[in-house]
């Protein structure tokens, strides 16, 4: 009994002492001193893992194997509206092949509307020279609004069943209402150029086929090209695989001209095969390629001039009329009155204004018409 009463004594007194202890805040130093260790060493183990992550993505970033260029660093430089612009446009421009011309390697306007490029053979690949499927494809304006290759494989398939609307509303590059009613016997300067004819095709109102063209480059020089391919294509039912590249130099609004190929698939090129350029010129106007304004031409003569010509002056004019017979001595589709003893283009708007009865269409030169008695309608064949 008094040993366990001893026992029971010594359990009392040291419970005692703990409460004691607590009481007074005698908390062993030991356990502080261990927590406050273990959050130091939190924060290094944090510190040292950010500075792990860091590290290893930068690493993966720098050794990640790609076949394509990496940039780890983003560039602050500002990006401005034009080269963003370009950029996204360039992505969405079909992938059409070019022949390699550089605009400073034509020969300026000479008088002769248009000259024939690589001995006249096209450019197109030998895959594309056997694709017998329909196709056309516009280029986005650039920047400047400008617009870039039209292609096209011309077939019945693409050409318009119906007749042409309106396409005033489109406004291209270098556009100016100006007329020279005393230089253009159809008073206006400017067309609205179809890049790939709307007989060929059925493109219209397409801002991506419009240039600003003159009256010259767009009804006579243009359409010698243009009424082949048409023809052919009506005759044999054939494709005509058929490009037209304007060409602007430098930040020029108004193309210098056109590169304008051609490619009959079937026959291999026996019945259509052409390469060439057409410039963008009016006889008698000075044009501002930059900006579309322009002027009439000095009185030298290379422009019209009223009143009796000089010797000099009548010297220099015949030049310039010899230089169209491409044009007079090239075998094409007309209309004729055969009232009127009129010439017209089939385009021509004196056609719709012509009597069934009087309208004739034939196949000849405009010089062997000439020779019957026949006069070019001023409208669209005026020299």
């Amino acid at each position: 009994m008094g040993f366990h009463r001893i026992a029971d004594g010594m359990k009392y007194s040291i419970i005692c002492f703990f409460m004691f202890a607590l009481l007074v805040g005698c908390t062993p130093q030991e356990n502080t001193s261990f927590d406050k260790s273990i959050k130091m060493d939190e924060v290094s183990a944090e510190d040292d893992i950010s500075e792990d992550i860091t590290v290893n993505i930068e690493t993966s970033i720098s050794e990640e194997p790609t076949t394509e260029p990496v940039t780890t660093e983003l560039s602050m430089e500002p990006v401005s509206e034009e080269q963003s612009d370009q950029e996204i446009k360039n992505e969405e421009i079909p992938e059409i092949a070019l022949q390699d011309i550089n605009v400073h390697e034509i020969p300026p306007y000479s008088g002769k509307p248009y000259i024939e490029i690589n001995n006249n053979i096209p450019s197109f690949t030998d895959e594309e020279k056997k694709s017998t499927e329909a196709f056309e494809q516009y280029s986005n304006l650039d920047y400047l609004g400008r617009c870039g290759v039209a292609f096209a494989n011309v077939c019945k398939e693409l050409m318009p069943t119906e007749e042409r609307g309106n396409i005033g509303d489109i406004r291209s590059s270098g556009w100016h209402t100006v007329k020279y009613p005393e230089v253009i016997e159809d008073n206006y300067l400017y067309n609205r150029s179809h890049l790939i004819a709307y007989s060929l095709a059925g493109e219209n109102a397409n801002e991506k086929n419009l240039i600003t063209g003159t009256r010259y480059f767009n009804q006579e020089t243009m359409q010698i090209f243009e009424l082949k391919v048409l023809d052919y294509v009506r005759e044999n039912d054939n494709h005509v695989l058929y490009r037209v590249t304007p060409v602007f130099e430098n930040d020029n609004l108004i193309a210098t001209g056109v590169i304008m190929e051609a490619w009959s698939v079937e026959d291999e090129g026996r019945g259509i095969c052409f390469n060439v350029f057409c410039y963008n010129v009016q006889p008698g106007i000075e044009i501002d390629y930059a900006t579309g304004e322009s002027k009439r031409a000095k009185a030298d003569g290379t422009a019209k001039t009223d009143g009796a010509a000089t010797a000099d002056n009548t010297a220099k004019t015949d030049s310039a009329t010899a230089s169209d017979s491409d044009l007079y001595n090239t075998r094409m589709s007309f209309i004729l009155n055969t009232h009127t003893k009129k010439i017209h283009m089939p385009g021509c708007r004196g056609v719709k204004q012509m009597s069934d009865r009087n309208k004739l269409e034939c196949e000849s030169t405009i010089n062997d018409l000439i020779e019957q008695g026949y006069v070019p309608c001023k409208m669209c064949l005026d020299r």
